[in-house]
């Protein structure tokens, strides 16, 4: 009579995306208008001294992906756990690790620079700026670290919009900044840097506001208080954790060297252009696909923890849809009407051919980059940390590099550009091939091509309840005789029946208008376990309070074996054992 209808779940993926996503856009809109501004001001062969730094930068933004990507997924994972004393830690750990890694990038930075510059190019026009707009960036790197990095975590407590505020912000600095440092003061390209350092700055400043939230539900500790050795165990579990979806910008800077040096062989100056015009147009997909699979990582890692498996479907198939939508929109944009993109370069004479061919071959391959780089969030999201990483390594380096130098003999140009969409075929293969082999050797217990587990509905009972006290009388009789009909003890149906009807008449007697409340049942071998959520008022009812008093917690505590509760993703998560 009852089903799940997930409408807390889509309520909350909603929350979560459009704020995540415009955290996406503020940053990639404004490298894409970033890229045009500098094009427009200072010419275009800029654009490819910032494409032949970019190697070291996507580097950079390897650090603040592991540690703040890896470390908010696991500060989630332990709160679903309700280990509150683990997630403040893990907060911490990365919060401190991040500032140490910024000033350490800036530090190493400008000693090796002078080693580092040569070996991208041998265009000796083109060290100089390279060498300047580097230089200057470097400064922002600590305040680029530590702006992403917290965004993760406020984002995860439920705060998504101020995460987006942060980086919007910080880009409309970065933008007004261009036009002061450039046109009024004439710093060339070291002020398309240096306007990106302010902007970092700014931002930085502001999401530190987090801190002074009274609805923040992190705290900092000291290290002091965490004590060394528990905080190294900390960086490496969030490391390894991290590394899998963080390691696509490691591949991409290996990526990046490789292709700038056979492209800047087989096709020039003009070659490199492309690449410049194709990778700023693939800041505009990137942010859907950063928005989708950062909304999807951290509800999944919850849900899945939680062994809610039918939440973590859902969240999938809603994610892989909007990714799907946007990039084949995308897509057919650019390669259909490609003078979109050599207008807003100022891209003319006789580099036009090249982009244009270039536009129309590689940009196909963002189809398929929608499905595998949301796989590689996914499987770090549920700690598959190994099939996370080997697709990053077959994606990001194996697939395109070997078709690289496989295709550009047999086709020059073209087969630079093919060698992308040929990636994406050879990874989407592979993650086929991976997935049918774990559902084969688990017998079936995880399947389809997101390997969720499967659990069999004789043991789940998964529904929705609306927010009136009819509702939920009726809900607990049908909970009382779902678990009769398992042929369980009257007495322990009886037992879970009433515990499920004093906690939701708790929650809806304290919020006034609670319209989705999700309940779920598991019947396990020696335990029954019920788990609530609802995105109602914050409270533990578990804990005596005086402005939010629950008249039957005694009644609750009595009758169940043990209660936990967290407040994760800005939901209120109940969990309710009973022994059979």
């Amino acid at each position: 009579m009852y089903k799940r209808k997930y409408d807390l779940l889509a309520s909350k993926f909603n929350e979560f995306f459009l704020p995540t996503l415009m955290t996406s856009m503020a940053g990639n809109i404004c490298l894409f208008i970033d890229s045009i501004i500098v094009s427009f001001l200072i010419g275009a062969i800029n654009l490819s001294a910032i494409q032949v730094a970019s190697p070291l930068i996507t580097f950079i933004n390897l650090i603040y992906w592991m540690v703040g990507l890896g470390g908010s997924v696991l500060c989630s994972i332990a709160k679903s756990e309700f280990d509150e004393e683990k997630s403040n830690s893990l907060f911490s750990v990365s919060i401190m690790s991040l500032i140490v890694l910024g000033i350490l990038v800036l530090i190493l930075g400008l000693l090796t620079k002078g080693t580092l510059i040569p070996m991208l190019t041998t265009s000796k026009e083109i060290i100089p700026l390279v060498d300047e707009f580097f230089t200057v960036l470097l400064f922002g790197m600590p305040f680029l670290c530590y702006l992403m990095s917290l965004s993760y975590f406020v984002r995860a407590d439920g705060l998504p919009n101020l995460a987006f505020r942060s980086i919007l912000i910080s880009n409309i600095v970065n933008i007004i900044m261009d036009f002061v440092y450039i046109k009024v003061f004439g710093f060339g390209i070291g002020g398309a840097a240096l306007a990106t350092a302010t902007g970092y700055a700014v931002g930085s400043i502001y999401v530190s506001t987090y801190f002074f939230k009274s609805e923040r539900t992190l705290k900092f500790y000291s290290l002091s208080k965490i004590k060394l050795r528990n905080a190294l165990n900390y960086f490496k579990e969030i490391a390894t954790s991290g590394f899998s979806s963080a390691s696509t910008q490691l591949f991409f800077t290996v990526q990046l060297l490789i292709y700038n040096a056979v492209i800047g062989v087989v096709l020039g100056q003009y070659g490199l252009t492309a690449y410049s015009v194709c990778r700023g147009c693939s800041y505009i997909i990137y942010m859907f696909l950063i928005g989708t699979s950062q909304t999807m990582s951290p509800i999944v890692s919850v849900y899945y923890q939680e062994e809610d498996y039918s939440g973590v479907d859902y969240v999938v198939k809603r994610a892989l849809k909007i990714a799907l939508v946007s990039s084949i929109a995308l897509v057919l944009i650019f390669t259909l009407v490609p003078q979109t993109a050599l207008t807003l370069y100022s891209v003319h004479g006789q580099a036009t051919p090249t982009v244009v061919n270039a536009l129309r071959i590689f940009m196909i391959s963002f189809v398929g980059v929608a499905v595998t780089f949301l796989f590689t969030f996914y499987t770090q999201a549920i700690k598959r940390n190994k099939l996370s990483l080997s697709t990053s390594i077959i994606e990001g380096f194996i697939a395109p590099v070997g078709l690289l130098f496989i295709l550009t003999p047999i086709m020059g140009g073209n087969g630079i550009w093919l060698s992308f969409v040929g990636a994406e075929v050879v990874t989407i293969i592979y993650i086929f091939i991976a997935t049918k082999y774990i559902s084969k050797k688990t017998n079936g217990e995880y399947g389809g091509f997101f390997i969720n587990k499967k659990m069999p509905t004789s043991e789940v009972l998964d529904l929705t309840v609306g927010g009136t006290l009819k509702e939920t009388v009726d809900v607990a009789r049908h909970i009382e005789n779902y678990i009769k009909d398992l042929g369980i003890d009257d007495n322990k149906s009886m037992i879970v029946s009433l515990s499920v009807e004093e906690i939701l008449v708790n929650i809806i007697n304290i919020n006034e208008n609670l319209d989705s409340i999700d309940v779920l049942v598991k019947i396990q071998e020696e335990h029954i376990l019920v788990g609530i959520k609802d995105q109602g008022i914050e409270f533990n009812p578990v804990i005596e309070n005086d402005e939010l008093k629950f008249d039957n917690i005694s009644v609750l505590n009595k009758i169940a074996d043990k209660i936990d509760y967290s407040r994760v993703l800005g939901l209120n998560s109940t969990v309710i054992t009973i022994k059979i």
